[in-house]
């Protein structure tokens, strides 16, 4: 009888040893992992890119990680995304690169016109590896990891008076972003460049602090920025792309699975959102048009003086900044190698 109880008392023992040696192991596969993904944009491709990672985040974490989206910068202006998903508040953030600049210099090269002709070239420039693994490597050392970048639109220039020459450009003031890829080439063309966030344009138009700006047109079309302005004129430069950033302290806090799922997930919807993106371009020029705005084109010979603008213009601004010469190298060299 002795002998049963001994008995009885070891295995009830070895028993709570066991789970408590596994107690960790099973918390840690039980624990979900909110994921705020925040972006200023509404219905463009990088909102469609959002929605299918979350979906694909969800699916293959097991619901582990619980993605909650916030477009149209309801978590407060780019800079204020920016400083969250530095900092944890915010733990994924779809934005043009450029923005990203206070972080690391490096951020502005994809704003550089004359990289690109197409959307389909932008997308294979995007995939090249040794791109990819400058930009998605910058901000590391600052609270950011990198995990897709893909090319949203082409730009184009929403005017409230119509551009539809390259002297039309004199003496207006256009919306840039705070890059002198964008501000010197506008600069060159006889406008004057007033670097502004995009929640600020169409009061800034319409209240006439600006004449016009340059963006997206997956951008002006969902937006309803036809409520200040009628006119876009599609000069193609630059490309606007989105870079996905993911808070490095949230991600090295993942489970090692975990990790590989956001890595994986976002590599794969990197390639998915190809022809979706351009599908929405379509989409957004034809939606403009039919609520009654106006799509301008240069005639070819204006467009290559355009071109040989901004060339000039981006040969100038890297040779003032060897500190990414370097690197614009890099992108160059890809955007050849990809054309």
């Amino acid at each position: 009888m002795n002998f049963d109880r001994r008995t009885v008392a070891a295995a009830a023992a070895a028993a709570i040893v066991l789970a408590l040696l596994a107690a960790p192991g099973a918390r840690a596969q039980d624990k979900t992992f909110t994921m705020k993904m925040t972006l200023p944009t509404l219905n463009d491709p990088s909102y469609f890119f959002a929605k299918a990672y979350a979906a694909a985040l969800e699916k293959d974490s097991g619901g582990r990680i619980k993605p909650e989206i916030y477009p149209a910068s309801q978590l407060g202006s780019i800079p204020r995304q920016i400083e969250g998903t530095q900092f944890g508040s915010i733990q994924c953030a779809l934005i043009p690169p450029e923005f990203f600049v206070g972080v690391d210099e490096r951020f502005e090269l994809m704003a550089a016109p004359g990289l690109v002709d197409s959307m389909a070239h932008g997308q294979r420039l995007a995939a090249d590896p040794a791109l990819r693994k400058l930009m998605l490597g910058l901000g590391a050392n600052k609270g950011l990891h990198g995990v897709a970048l893909f090319m949203n639109s082409p730009s184009s220039v929403i005017a409230k008076t119509p551009i539809r020459h390259i002297a039309d450009f004199k003496g207006k003031k256009i919306r840039v972003l705070a890059s002198p890829f964008q501000t010197q080439p506008i600069e060159r063309l006889g406008a004057t460049p007033v670097a502004m966030t995009l929640g600020d344009v169409v009061p800034a138009m319409q209240q006439g602090t600006i004449d016009g700006a340059v963006g997206g047109i997956v951008v002006w079309t969902p937006m309803h920025f036809n409520d200040a302005a009628k006119y876009v004129t599609e000069t193609g430069q630059p490309a606007v792309y989105a870079i996905v950033e993911v808070n490095k302290k949230w991600y090295d806090a993942l489970p090692p699975d975990l990790q590989a799922i956001v890595d994986k997930d976002a590599a794969a919807e990197q390639t998915a959102i190809i022809p979706t993106a351009t599908e929405i371009v379509d989409k957004a020029r034809k939606g403009w048009m039919a609520s009654g705005g106006e799509l301008i084109s240069l005639q070819p010979d204006e467009q290559a003086e355009l071109m040989k603008t901004f060339s000039g213009a981006v040969a100038d601004v890297v040779k003032t900044k060897p500190d990414i010469a370097d690197a614009y190298k890099i992108v160059a060299d890809a955007a050849k190698r990809t054309k």
